[in-house]
């Protein structure tokens, strides 16, 4: 594999493929990974067990695509790579390797490197794979690269497998749907000439009153209701809707129009099983007989399709979040030599190798994510997944499940069984951010996977068993949350084996100037902009202000001297909050501690009064303040601010 840049790689592959899905998206990958990488072939497949082959859904060969082309697993580089499950990598004399491979020879193949990939329950999809005439020396940049689009790769085609089901479902649909209308049209001309049918028939059909009171019922509507046959007749239909505004309004609705003596057409209800209680949907339609006392009732059970659809939103929003995975892995690279970011990196390098859990500590906006992915990347489980949860984004409420999953039906709205982040992380890294929020109840739960490694998921009584590192990060005083109470004391030292305390930005200023050239010239690039270096006059400015929002303000205030520059000049005037002075201007206005508590209680009691000392809430002193309220409480305590 050619030596090249990981970042404009990743770039070049992302954005050749971004715009694109199914089938374009794998031409346009293979194509690109070729390119990226300088090789003669490329290739995605689709593994079909059945007859032990793979099927190619692109296939780069020599500047050529070719589809659809099938091939014997058995004897060649692929077959161990979808038998194992693992990343084959030969570097050299892939032919020797492989003697019953004809085409190796006949192409005169030197190397070849393949990925598996795989479904979340372990299954073989299939795999991507990348072949050269070149030896291909292994390179962890590279390979790199080719895991994250592996899982890209893995993500589409799993949504195209949906997709496949969804459409039969559509059609098998549409097929009942046909017949329900013959069957209704039948049943309008002589009623009696079917009885059998209407009992016997596999469509739901039932007769009822104007105010949804069973009349008659057969046995499909029957079984896909729950309800038993000696509770059918007078069994009030409108009673299995659920309590939901959403779901009492359709159901409303639908009977509004039978009762106006209008058709009702095909229209999907959500209800709960009689019997159980689990939730379905139903497509409904129904016809007032010309009579006027009851209605003529059609439906069919669509819950599967229901499910499969949300199982489909689901799949989209992995690939979202592959994608937005792709960017953060371009652009969050540790930039600098300081004396302090050069220790917090071989503290990396040193627990890395590791299965220790890591508590990375530092102000808001240090990169506290981005020295966790440096953790997970450099040890033995980089090839696994990492598992990103903000503790302190979820409502109190769902962070157990989705931590920790939860089973159909375990909870009001729980429709069908989800996996919780630690399943997902299994065998891979799980980065706990803001652990200071995690509510104490569930400190217990997180306390027992750290200690035994095992797990229930909410309204399950199986023990899960489950391999995962554990990074957590927060910029709380933890040590000062368990004096306080606040946090489990057993827990901050399971989390704190090995703790990495990022420096603040103006603890490492001799960083900013290479900081402020490398996001100079990704955000130029990324609008299209050309842009001169800073001058020794604007890295003066940058160098003398304070930093309170660390590199993230560093990086908005690079970013808006992008947008706003004129000439090729960043504009710095535009750029920096209205607090930020010049060198000069810091020097002059330097404060004494006791000064700068004071400032710091004033400002606090404005936003205080301000709020009404509301201290949490979208209206509350935190939001104003840009902090989290468990931080201003404990400000407030150390500072003795007290409500008059």
């Amino acid at each position: 594999m050619p030596e090249f840049d990981q970042n404009s790689a990743l770039r070049y592959i992302l954005n050749g493929t971004a715009a694109e899905t199914g089938n374009l998206f794998f031409d346009a990958l293979v194509t690109n990974m070729a390119s990226a990488f300088d090789i003669d072939f490329a290739w995605v497949t689709e593994y079909l067990p059945e007859r032990e082959r793979l099927r190619t859904l692109a296939f780069f060969r020599d500047g050529e695509l070719i589809h659809d082309f099938e091939y014997a697993l058995s004897g060649t580089p692929c077959e161990p790579v979808i038998q194992g499950a693992r990343l084959i990598h030969h570097p050299t004399e892939v032919q020797r390797s492989y003697p019953l491979d004809e085409d190796l020879r006949e192409l005169g193949m030197e190397s070849y490197l393949g990925i598996p990939l795989m479904d979340i329950d372990g299954c073989i999809l299939g795999h991507m794979a990348i072949m050269d005439r070149q030896p291909m020396p292994e390179d962890a940049q590279g390979l790199d690269v080719l895991r994250i689009f592996s899982a890209r790769a893995t993500a589409e085609l799993r949504r195209l497998r949906a997709d496949k089901v969804i459409k039969a479902q559509e059609r098998e649909q549409q097929r009942l749907s046909r017949e329900l209308q013959e069957a209704l049209e039948v049943l309008s001309e002589s009623e009696s000439r079917y009885r059998d049918l209407f009992e016997e028939a596999p469509i739901a059909y039932v007769n009822e009153g104007l105010d949804s009171r069973f009349i008659r019922a057969n046995k499909t509507a029957l079984r896909i209701l729950g309800i038993p046959p000696d509770k059918a007749v007078g069994f009030l239909g409108r009673s299995l809707a659920p309590d939901s505004s959403d779901a009492q309004l359709r159901v409303d609705e639908a009977l509004g129009t039978i009762s106006s003596g209008d058709d009702a057409s095909g229209v999907v209800l959500e209800l709960r099983r009689y019997d159980t209680g689990e939730p379905i949907w139903i497509r409904w339609w129904s016809k007032p007989d010309p009579g006027g006392g009851f209605t003529r009732t059609m439906f069919i059970d669509i819950t599967e399709l229901v499910l499969m659809e949300r199982e489909k939103d689901s799949l989209k929003a992995q690939n979202t979040y592959l994608k937005e995975e792709l960017d953060n892995n371009a652009f969050g690279d540790v930039v600098g030599k300081s004396v302090a970011l050069l220790r917090i990196l071989e503290e990396v390098q040193q627990v890395a190798p590791t299965d220790a859990s890591v508590l990375i500590l530092g102000e808001t906006g240090t990169g506290k994510e981005v020295f966790a992915r440096a953790v997970h990347g450099s040890s033995a489980r980089a090839d696994k997944p990492l598992i990103k949860v903000n503790c302190g984004a979820l409502p109190e409420s769902l962070i157990e499940s989705e931590l920790f999953g939860h089973m159909k039906g375990a909870f009001t709205g729980a429709t069908a069984k989800r996996e919780g982040r630690f399943k997902l992380a299994d065998g891979g890294t799980i980065f706990l951010d803001e652990i200071g929020d995690l509510p104490l109840q569930l400190q217990v739960k997180l306390l027992r996977v750290l200690q035994e490694g095992e797990f229930e998921p909410l309204g399950s009584a199986t023990t899960h068993k489950v391999d995962v590192r554990v990074i957590a990060a927060t910029n709380r005083d933890l040590f000062q949350a368990v004096q306080d109470g606040e946090f489990r004391e057993d827990l901050y030292y399971r989390l704190a084996v090995f703790p990495i305390e990022l420096p603040p930005l103006r603890d490492r200023a001799e960083d900013i100037p290479e900081l402020v050239r490398f996001f100079s010239d990704q955000f130029a690039q990324r609008i299209g902009r050309s842009v001169q270096p800073p001058s020794a006059d604007e890295l003066e400015r940058l160098l003398g202000y304070n930093w309170p929002g660390n590199i993230r303000e560093l990086q908005n205030v690079v970013e808006r001297a992008i947008i706003t520059a004129t000439d090729g000049r960043l504009n710095l005037h535009r750029a920096f909050p209205d607090t930020a002075g010049t060198t000069s201007d810091a020097a002059e206005s330097v404060k004494t501690v006791t000064e700068l508590e004071q400032l710091e209680r004033n400002n606090l009691l404005l936003a205080l009064e301000k709020t009404g000392w509301r201290i949490s809430g979208e209206n509350g002193a935190a939001s104003l303040l840009g902090m989290n309220p468990s931080t201003l409480n404990s400000r407030l305590k150390a500072l003795d601010i007290r409500r008059p």
